[in-house]
């Protein structure tokens, strides 16, 4: 329904304030098609530059997208720009590295632990965990030739996600390691010491849940983050 020409607002963020309500007022979803640009301005009583402008900053925040030749969609409402900004400020404040990926770990750490109850009750008994050890093999036997193994460590915990069926958390875990992933490597390698004991440390949250011993998932889970608050607290001495 088209809203009330008296209480119509105008500018790029009221506009982009509309947008947002008309979404959820419609009941619209990732990947439904929105009214079009003459459509909109019609239904909400702003000029062509406010939708234009509104939508702009829309697609920047992943909540519309963009198709070329199709229209204008709902976006995938993904954590995308949180990432894309604390990459950033990583980058623009040299030295913010070691600040940034501490409070990262701080954060993962602790929802990982407030959340073991319901790992292990979701994991327990699991018989079907070959992806999981599959990563587990690989992480173990990149440890042993001495080589980082962030790929299989991200995977890991988004098919433990999967597993849990949490779409939050899992884009959580996804933003955290895209951050690390980017940030990282700027404070150099971990010792070849701290690859081992980082990739025993998944194994054993794998087989502490699949027994469904919450007290060793969450002693899995601390040896886990036990050697990047090492390095990091080695890189800040450095």
């Amino acid at each position: 329904m088209k809203q009330d020409r008296d209480h119509r607002r105008d500018g790029p963020a009221a506009t982009a304030s509309a947008i947002k309500d008309l979404i959820l007022a419609r009941g619209l979803h990732p990947g439904d098609p929105m009214p079009t640009e003459a459509e909109l301005v019609e239904e909400l009583g702003v000029s062509r530059s406010s939708i234009r402008e509104a939508v702009r900053t829309l697609i920047a925040l992943d909540i519309l997208e963009v198709r070329h030749g199709t229209g204008t969609f709902v976006g995938q409402l993904s954590l995308r720009p949180l990432v894309e900004g604390m990459v950033f400020r990583g980058v623009l404040l040299p030295g913010d590295e070691n600040a940034m990926l501490r409070e990262i770990v701080e954060v993962r750490t602790g929802l990982d632990l407030s959340l073991a109850p319901l790992m292990v009750e979701r994991l327990a008994g699991d018989t079907d965990t070959a992806d999981l050890r599959a990563c587990v093999e690989e992480m173990k036997a990149k440890a042993a030739r001495n080589e980082p193994f962030p790929e299989e460590d991200r995977q890991f915990h988004l098919l433990v996600a999967q597993k849990w069926g949490n779409g939050l958390y899992g884009q959580l875990v996804a933003a955290f390691w895209d951050i690390h992933m980017t940030v990282g490597p700027s404070l150099g390698a971990a010792p070849q010491r701290e690859l081992a004991v980082t990739a025993l440390a998944h194994e054993r949250m794998l087989d502490a849940a699949v027994a469904g011993d919450l007290v060793a998932y969450r002693e899995a889970v601390q040896a886990h983050y036990e050697p990047i608050h090492r390095m990091l607290t080695a890189w800040a001495s450095a």
